[in-house]
């Protein structure tokens, strides 16, 4: 038997995002009514994504991977099915001096094109088919901005794998054979102080980010701050071997409402991989060795979801 087809998680960065957290409300048969429009989410994708004018169809594919989160999995599926093993809610953390947040999510929608028209089209339509049934936690419009940098200047994303290495780091294998090419997925948007980041030299920020600003190269690891965001990013197991995750984060900002910041999204066959970062990042390795890039940067979302393959998530309709 064939593998199942996993959703379009290992999809290439793209030039714009929506990224669109809803809870599901209590109303008798909302979850089953919601159910039965994301099962058949490709249909709305293939319907928007059709309309691109003919001299646009070489631009990047629109796609939508749907994500569960813990509570609304178990009101979807029949008592006693298999469960996830890495299905949970965001652990929230509690660090000094910064906190990370978990926050309310039953669904992720994360929607990608290189076009902002076909991702706010395929937003606007999935808020038609489910909006009676949801409450909407979180809502950002996302975009590629110069080289690939975030609003802090430095690259974001360069090691990222690719490939193999893509796949084997966000889908899970035959560890859990009920969800073979699913994966699971931790969000959260974080704000940035620019002014007070400005206020720090080249040197300073870069021995914050742990890479060189202009070339994008990581610091050497004897020259790097052990609380760098590289250095605190970098998960070895116990054989020595660099454990990777999978990120397509994007920026995001209102000029003039003055907010800006970054929304983290991470995919990973195993969340605890995601979570450990997290606890090096806010808690400290060693406790208290916190990464100063908070001292500018505030999570205000976390949420956890599971991606199940394209096959689990169609069949769901079916029950």
């Amino acid at each position: 038997m064939e593998d199942p087809e996993p959703q379009a998680v290992l999809d290439a960065l793209s030039e714009a995002a929506v990224f669109l957290v809803v809870s599901v409300n209590d109303r008798p048969g909302a979850a089953e009514q919601v159910r039965d429009v994301v099962s058949d989410i490709n249909g709305l994708v293939r319907a928007v994504g059709f309309r691109q004018s003919s001299r646009a169809m070489g631009s990047g594919p629109l796609s939508c991977v749907v994500g569960f989160g813990s509570a609304y999995w178990d009101r979807i599926r029949p008592p006693g099915s298999p469960r996830p093993a890495g299905l949970h809610r965001f652990p929230a953390l509690a660090g000094a001096p910064h906190d990370a947040p978990s926050t309310p999510g039953d669904l992720l929608f994360h929607i990608r094109a290189d076009r902002s028209d076909l991702t706010f089209e395929l937003s606007r339509q999935i808020m038609t088919a489910v909006g009676p049934w949801v409450t909407v936690e979180d809502h950002v419009t996302g975009f590629r901005y110069f080289d690939a940098r975030d609003l802090l200047g430095f690259v974001d994303g360069t090691e990222n794998p690719t490939g193999r290495g893509a796949a084997a780091a966000a889908l899970i294998d035959a560890t859990e054979p009920d969800f073979v090419n699913g994966s699971y997925v931790i969000v959260q948007k974080y704000l940035h102080d620019l002014e007070a980041w400005a206020a720090l030299s080249t040197e300073q920020q870069e021995r914050v980010i742990g890479r060189t600003k202009l070339d994008d190269i990581e610091i050497a690891d004897d020259a790097r701050a052990d609380n760098s965001h590289v250095s605190l990013n970098t998960i070895v197991d116990d054989n020595g071997v660099e454990q990777d995750i999978l990120r397509d984060n994007m920026v995001f900002g209102d000029a003039g409402a003055g907010e800006y910041g970054t929304y983290y999204i991470a995919y990973a066959a195993n969340p605890a991989i995601t979570e450990q970062m997290l606890v090096n990042m806010f808690l400290g390795k060693p406790p208290g060795n916190y990464d100063p890039i908070l001292d500018v940067s505030t999570a205000v979302t976390g949420t956890l979801f599971f991606v199940p393959s394209l096959d689990l998530l169609e069949s769901l309709g079916d029950e």
